[in-house]
């Protein structure tokens, strides 16, 4: 499905409890298959570097449920830096899309000391955009997201469904990669999130699976709790 130009893909979020982890893990082990970037059953570490204008527009859209809105990040996986990508994922009501580009090491310090114009080089769009953000909105870093990612695929309707555990934020610096930076943990109650994603379709096998467990589809942002529990450490 698109639209606009853009792919679209259906995205359901749910908290779920430790129990329903271990008994949901156990079914689609049968019928899934484990992400290819995965290297143990615990998954991978992501680091999400957050992007906000002066507005806070990516927070309040999200808090407010804006039918359409755009979150700009770094991504980068296992404090890795051969493989970084600059994103922006985009809400379309029900569905989403994500432009993602590679970005090297230099280009994201550069970002990280405010220095943007090297964007304007790049063809990509997201690159483009996020450059004009910065200089009309004043767009900049705010928040790094940390969480645990175990994630199954499928390769009909290219299901992919996550558990995404140990949630943490940025606490001072935010860069990644500084000998300052350090995160605290985002008290979860012993939750964690699960999405499911999918292009057109979801093989019923696999939706019936998820439908055995008692759970309710959320409105769940890991950047809005992030942002919620940096707020709270300077209040404190």
């Amino acid at each position: 499905m698109e639209y606009k130009g853009y792919k679209l893909r259906h995205e359901h979020k749910f908290y779920i409890n430790a129990f329903v982890y271990h008994e949901l893990r156990e079914r689609f082990r049968h019928v899934l298959q484990a992400d290819s970037h995965m290297k143990d059953q615990e998954g991978y570490l992501i680091s999400s570097l957050y992007f906000d204008d002066m507005y806070h527009s990516a927070l309040e859209d999200k808090i407010n449920g804006a039918p359409f809105r755009e979150k700009y990040r770094i991504r980068l996986y296992n404090h890795d830096d051969a493989f970084i990508k600059l994103e922006c994922k985009i809400k379309f009501n029900e569905y989403i899309s994500k432009q993602a580009v590679p970005i090297s090491r230099d280009e994201y310090d550069r970002i990280l000391n405010g220095e943007y114009e090297y964007l304007i080089s790049r063809p990509e769009e997201v690159c483009r955009k996020l450059y004009g953000y910065q200089k009309t909105r004043l767009l900049k870093p705010v928040t790094v997201v940390e969480y645990m990612r175990e994630a199954y695929v499928h390769p009909l309707g290219n299901v992919r469904i996550t558990f995404d555990k140990n949630l943490s934020a940025s606490y001072g610096n935010l860069d990644v990669f500084h000998l300052d930076y350090e995160t605290i943990q985002v008290p979860m109650e012993e939750m964690m999130i699960m999405e499911v994603k999918y292009d057109n379709y979801i093989p019923d096998y696999i939706w019936k699976i998820i439908q055995t467990e008692p759970m309710a589809k959320c409105a769940i942002s890991k950047y809005v709790l992030c942002r919620d529990i940096n707020r709270k450490v300077r209040i404190l």
